[in-house]
């Protein structure tokens, strides 16, 4: 092994039912570094992390560790968070062989040593606090913190600010440096190529199971260099929709609306055609007003209307106005992670298509599942099990199943969360497509660059209200990072 390696792979190749995952891969991690691992959606990145951490087992080649990644051993943060929202944080932090005093759990010791972490990672939660009352932001963050207490020399971090805000982020850079500075090696993996410019030293690029770019020095690529070498080609374009006046009839309308702690006096309408977003900092009650929306929560005063039928008691009476919503958190609200890809894409629609006590056959729901997979460009087959595939590909599943009832109003939490450049381009567009067809549409997501890409207007929430909208000329991600930090938008409407 080289000078300061602390894990090297060679020549990995690994195949699922004849499909070749990697094919001659190599990587090396070295102490006191970030090393990027960046590639699309079914690219090999997933197979490359569960062959270095001893999850899964190459066909060939090899992989070596130096005494002290023996030793020290090697953490996965996965984008799937393996948490249990049933217990508390402590509880999570310490799955296994947690510190006992007299044969009883020694919770003292244990909320000594898992504080200092938690605090460097900018949570300031009692351990005892349940998982289940936590944002996702922060059980991403309580994952981290799990894994660091395990105190590895190699720390592989996959997609870990998918799900966070822009300052839990800025936590992040932070707790980077002082891991690299105590000589650990971290593999980030992640589809943000300005964080891949922002924290890497090196970054490594896989295309289609093999390595596209071999731990090239950040100084000695840029953003569009990585783009080409992740497409095989020209990166595709950002995709500009023509801003709408918003005439249309209204599909949704919140009318002095409060949820006790959450949300104060929220009024807004949704039109048809329009693409509304809703932006605010953790916290800030944006997220509830697509829950009410979707009928996961309920109000404590003013009046609600969704798809002409009022409030919605239920996400399924939601559904039955028309509306579709696709989570952020797919592993807990989207997806039968242990079904096939058919399964759940037609998991809404069966219930449509079989009127008349007459299920529809296996053949047609698999035809009507693969053109929607093929127009998202999921990397699966219809019989594929869903666990199997990648993170960006399982958010594509969730995608494919609303689109299949064809909805009139679209409720989108994150919608691209962990995919890839070019499919990330793709679902704007479907997005777009959506809206000039009447629908609806109404998301949030935790990048201000992308509400400012592909909203006509975006809703700005402060503690719980909503201060005012940013449109036309003035929306731009500055512009919504302004407004959510300081609650003044230049441009605002009520």
């Amino acid at each position: 092994m080289g000078d300061g390696e602390l894990l090297t792979a060679c020549g990995l190749v690994k195949s699922y039912g004849g499909v070749r995952a990697l094919d001659g891969v190599g990587i090396s991690l070295r102490g006191g570094e970030v090393h990027a691992l960046v590639g699309e959606n079914g690219a090999g990145k997933s197979t490359l992390v569960g062959i270095l951490s001893g999850t899964s087992t190459p066909d060939e080649g090899t992989v070596r560790a130096a005494r002290e990644t023996r030793s020290g051993g090697i953490a996965v943060v996965s984008q799937e968070l393996s948490l249990f929202p049933d217990l508390t944080v402590r509880e999570n932090l310490y799955p296994h062989l947690p510190p006992r005093r007299f044969g009883l759990l020694d919770r003292r010791a244990m909320d000594r040593a898992a504080r200092p972490v938690l605090a460097e990672l900018g949570l300031d939660i009692d351990p005892g606090t349940p998982l289940a009352e936590l944002t996702l932001a922060d059980r991403q963050l309580t994952e981290i913190a799990r894994a660091l207490l395990r105190r590895p020399q190699v720390l592989v971090l996959d997609e870990p600010t998918s799900a966070l805000p822009a300052a839990a982020v800025d936590r992040l850079e932070h707790v980077l440096r002082a891991l690299t500075a105590r000589g650990i090696a971290v593999l980030y993996v992640t589809h943000f190529l300005e964080e891949v410019m922002r924290f890497a030293q090196r970054v490594t690029v896989l295309r289609d199971g093999r390595v596209a770019l071999a731990g090239v020095h950040r100084a000695d690529v840029d953003v569009p260099e990585l783009v080409t070498a992740m497409l095989g080609g020209a990166p595709p374009g950002p995709v500009r929709r023509s801003r709408v006046a918003g005439d249309g009839p209204p599909s949704v309308v919140l009318s002095g609306v409060s949820v006790p702690g959450r949300l104060t006096d929220v009024t807004f309408t949704v039109r048809d055609g329009e693409v509304v977003g809703v932006a605010g900092l953790q916290g800030a009650g944006h997220l509830t007003a697509l829950e009410v929306v979707c009928g996961r929560t309920g109000i404590s005063a003013g009046r609600v209307d969704v798809g002409g039928r009022g409030l919605p008691r239920s996400l399924r009476a939601a559904v039955r106005a028309g509306v579709a919503f696709v989570p952020s958190d797919r592993k807990r609200y989207g997806l039968m992670t242990g079904r096939t890809v058919w399964e759940n894409v037609t998991a809404v629609s069966r219930l449509s298509l079989g009127r008349g006590g007459m299920l529809p056959s296996r053949a047609r729901l698999i035809r009507s599942t693969s053109a929607l997979t093929d127009r998202l460009r999921l990397r699966g087959a219809p019989d594929d099990i869903v666990a199997r595939l990648s993170g960006g590909n399982q958010q594509k599943v969730v995608f494919a199943k609303w689109l299949a009832i064809e909805p009139r109003i679209v409720v989108l939490d994150d919608p691209t969360r962990g995919v890839d450049i070019g499919v990330r381009a793709e679902m704007h567009r479907i997005i777009g497509e959506l809206a000039a067809s009447g629908a609806a549409v109404l998301t949030a997501s935790t990048d201000p660059a992308e509400l400012a890409e592909l909203c006509d207007r975006v809703l700005v929430f402060v503690r719980g209200r909503l201060v005012g909208e940013v449109h036309g000329g003035q929306l731009t991600e500055h512009a919504l990072a302004v407004a959510m930090q300081s609650g003044v938008t230049r441009t605002a409407r009520h």
